[in-house]
């Protein structure tokens, strides 16, 4: 086998198409068949069920595929390596990211002085939920990921610490308050985000057996704000999550007591990673992110 077949077996399994496939290889898609045709008769095994419709990893397909990412990895390293001893930081690097939180506040920053530092890194970026991060890492489809703290399956790096905040209706009794017990959040309809800190949210809850009257579960930041201006609900979410300017009928108060949320990165071994992901989280190591700034 070779690391082509590999690297067109990992992208036929992250596309579920061998025509998509083919066009973001820029291959026909006879090439790619043919790679996952003579790959099948190699191993002795069937990688994808096919149909009209779609295709599918079959199981084994599913377990060689985790394989199939190691070595691509590896091929990746000796690259890099090889490009470090002729002077030339060179590559790809894959990232995971999630939400505002990352995606709008940490990443922009980072990338910025680290593109002006190794321009000849090619970065790719795939947004998700922070537990889609999380499994992409398991997979290896991204070499590290933005997370929130603690993550014990891998190693971290903390970035930033931020606070969770109550969202009430402008003209709910308690929006005049410099903050707002957890027990005044039971009354009123809630509407959970389920994205990003919702996890956080309903254990903080369950810590002090309180049970919030959930009405409303929402998948965008914008649909609970809206709830909220609307005046039909009150939530939780993570002030570096919220937009700059909330709206007029919209109040943020600080949790009392306050609860933290720490975000950072989340990435394999220090000895199973590429030299241009230890550049980045080197990097992200030295970078100071003043709250002030990251809230707008």
């Amino acid at each position: 086998m070779t690391e082509t077949q590999l690297a067109i077996f990992v992208e036929v399994a992250d596309q579920r198409s061998f025509t998509v496939a083919a066009l973001r290889l820029g291959i026909s898609q006879s090439a790619v068949s043919h790679a996952i045709g003579m790959l099948e008769k190699e191993l002795g095994v069937r990688l994808f069920r096919r149909s009209k419709m779609e295709i599918s990893l079959t199981d084994i397909g599913s377990r060689l595929l985790l394989r199939a990412r190691e070595v691509g990895g590896i091929f990746e390293s000796i690259r890099q390596e090889a490009a470090d001893a002729r002077g030339m930081r060179t590559g790809t690097l894959r990232i995971g990211s999630f939400g505002p939180t990352a995606s709008l506040r940490l990443l922009p920053p980072l990338l910025d002085k680290f593109k002006q530092r190794y321009p000849g890194v090619e970065v790719h970026i795939d947004e998700g939920e922070d537990s889609e991060v999380i499994q992409w890492l398991r997979d290896r489809r991204v070499d590290l990921g933005f997370v929130v703290l603690p993550e014990e399956q891998f190693e971290t790096l903390h970035l930033v610490t931020d606070q969770m905040v109550a969202l009430l209706p402008r003209n709910h009794p308690h929006a005049l308050q410099s903050s707002i017990a957890l027990s005044d959040l039971c009354s009123d309809p809630f509407v959970l985000t389920e994205a990003g800190s919702a996890k956080i949210v309903m254990d903080l809850f369950d810590r002090h057996h309180l049970s919030p009257r959930i009405r409303y579960k929402s998948s965008q930041i914008v649909s609970t704000l809206a709830y909220i201006q609307r005046g039909e609900a009150v939530t939780i979410l993570a002030q570096m999550a919220l937009p700059a300017q909330l709206g007029e009928g919209v109040v943020a108060l600080p949790l009392n007591p306050p609860l933290p949320r720490l975000v950072g990165l989340a990435y394999h071994n220090q000895r199973q990673i590429s030299p241009v992901t230890q550049a980045f989280i080197k990097l992200a190591g030295k970078m100071d992110f003043p709250l002030s700034q990251l809230n707008g």
